[in-house]
């Protein structure tokens, strides 16, 4: 897991939290599955995800790139 930001105390990877909330956003699901998780790791991992597009939007003057692709049906 070099470089890749990872919950604190443990080697689990932003990551995965975050592939795992898009793919199914249930967190009863997701704390069975990563036990040693915790509602703060959860937001923390949120909150790096929402700095993180932050700043990609800072360094984008594209105008397209403000769009965001719709899943919903």
């Amino acid at each position: 897991m070099v470089g890749k930001p990872v919950i604190k105390g443990t080697r689990i990877p932003f990551e995965l939290v975050l592939g795992h909330l898009a793919a199914n956003p249930n967190l009863d699901e997701l704390f069975a599955a990563y036990p040693r998780l915790t509602v703060e790791d959860v937001k923390a991992v949120l909150a790096y995800a929402y700095a993180a597009v932050a700043i990609q939007h800072k360094r984008t003057s594209h105008p397209a790139a403000t769009e965001v692709a719709s899943t919903r049906a």
